[in-house]
């Protein structure tokens, strides 16, 4: 390699390093072409791309974009997964896990998470957390529920008041209906009128001349007007 392909290399791979917040170092001794093809294929649908590199060459890189942490991962062939803006470190460290496990060749080092330095044991453990859609599911779960819970409780009140509304109605409903009941004669008690007057003292009238009939005072009069003629004679 011409020093001019070099020093390109080295530009490219600062250019990286310093743009890259979260890479994977992994040594791929051992793997076929057809087995780094696969590779990078699932790295590529993740958000990742993997450069085979060249140690001398990166350390000067790592040195120059301030990334000294790497400096103890160049040792042997190496292969370094960048993950990209809108890639996902997640799903980029369990494709190298799952190649890891499959081809019992490729081991991971270590590498940087969101700037910070991670271990080769870190790398396993951030391969076993759940996928994002799975995470954002269970935070909106964890979101929602309460808010969920809250509108029940403010609905509550207004369910009862509701509640409380509609039977007050059915009540004032009922009363009405009684009330008119209450007025209206019942069918059978239409009062008939009085066959006979009467007098206010309870005696009963005549119909025609309104005297009082079979007066008993006037035959008692009469025997006394006779005894006392037959006296004067």
């Amino acid at each position: 390699m011409q020093k001019s392909e070099k020093e390109q290399v080295v530009a490219e791979l600062v250019e990286r390093l310093r743009s890259t917040e979260s890479l994977i170092v992994a040594d791929y001794r051992g793997l076929t072409n057809s087995q780094l093809a696969d590779l990078r294929a699932r790295l590529r649908s993740s958000g990742a791309q993997l450069q085979v590199v060249k140690n001398t060459l990166t350390r000067r890189a790592a040195e120059t974009a301030g990334t000294e942490s790497l400096l103890a991962l160049l040792e042997g062939p190496t292969a370094i997964a960048f993950v990209e803006t809108d890639g996902d470190p997640v799903a980029v460290a369990k494709a190298l896990s799952d190649t890891a496990k499959d081809t019992k060749i490729l081991s991971l080092r270590g590498g940087m998470l969101s700037g910070r330095s991670i271990s080769g044991d870190q790398i396993e453990e951030l391969a076993k957390l759940p996928a994002p859609e799975v995470v954002k599911s269970q935070l909106v779960g964890v979101i929602v529920a309460p808010l969920t819970q809250l509108a029940g409780l403010l609905a509550a009140p207004i369910r009862d008041l509701v509640g409380l509304i509609d039977a007050r109605i059915e009540q004032l409903g009922g009363d009405s209906a009684g009330a008119e009941a209450q007025d209206e004669p019942a069918s059978g008690d239409e009062q008939e009128p009085a066959a006979d007057a009467t007098a206010s003292d309870g005696e009963p009238v005549d119909d025609a001349t309104g005297t009082e009939d079979n007066d008993p005072a006037l035959p008692a009069d009469s025997a006394s007007a006779e005894s006392a003629d037959s006296e004067e004679e």
